[in-house]
């Protein structure tokens, strides 16, 4: 993994995506794919990789959130009953990589409308989410969370938002730890069927740490930089594309 062509200039990048991700308490599982295929990583690296960055950073957000009072116990135990054990079963299934690329190019569109708040603006109005609808929410998030290795936040924030289940703070908080449950179960679910870690994960942990523990600190307070989520935004667009490509 630390032989890829260009890996400096991917180590760069990988705090900048963690911190901003983080900021809006998501592990920024998208983002590292998106990076990760810009790189020309192997799909069977990619989704054990981003999963297990998506642990150490969704984790960091969360408690930050956590510690500042935005989470929500009832709102995200509606999805994540259905989530953990469908994140599990996505984790545990293999598919082609072409297959792969395209499902996790029109996943990226999510992140990319998400960086950009075409979708997902806060309201005033608060209404609470029904049993049936957390969860069919959860076990259909939580599924191709484990299936393509992210966890799910990016398509549950703006959700939560939409249907005015939650603030935005506390989407973020509710989100962050969505995302640490569902990439633990995907993890063990690839695990389980035989995908392995490699040692250089551990080494783009600490990296992504160090921006998401910036960016949850922030988040959490007050952060808003436009311009750095344009900058992302232009990344995971070209990786979009790339993947719709190959």
């Amino acid at each position: 993994m630390l032989q890829t062509e260009n890996i400096y200039i991917f180590l760069a990048i990988l705090p900048i995506i963690s911190f901003l991700y983080a900021s809006v308490g998501h592990g920024g599982a998208s983002g590292y794919l998106a990076l990760m295929a810009l790189f020309s990583f192997a799909p069977e690296t990619m989704k054990p990789t981003a999963l297990l960055l998506n642990l150490f950073v969704a984790g960091i957000s969360f408690f930050y959130y956590f510690k500042a009072g935005h989470f929500n116990k009832k709102l995200f135990s509606a999805f994540a009953i259905t989530s953990i054990p469908c994140a599990f079963l996505g984790g545990t299934i293999e598919i082609d990589a072409s297959i792969y690329k395209k499902i996790l190019a029109v996943l990226l569109i999510f992140a990319i409308l998400k960086m950009l708040n075409v979708f997902g603006k806060e309201k005033n109005q608060i209404k609470p989410v029904k049993i049936w609808q957390g969860l069919v929410v959860g076990a259909l998030i939580g599924f191709f969370s484990g299936l393509i290795g992210i966890g799910g936040g990016i398509i549950l924030t703006p959700i939560i938002l939409l249907l005015h289940w939650g603030k935005m703070k506390e989407a973020a908080a509710v989100s962050a730890l969505f995302i640490w449950v569902n990439s633990a179960s995907g993890l063990i679910g690839q695990l389980v069927s035989g995908i392995t870690l490699e040692k250089g994960s551990f080494v783009l942990v600490t990296i992504a740490l160090i921006g998401g523990v910036l960016g949850g600190f922030l988040g959490s307070k007050k952060l808003n930089n436009q311009k750095l989520r344009y900058i992302l935004t232009f990344v995971l667009v070209i990786a979009c594309f790339k993947l719709i490509l190959t």
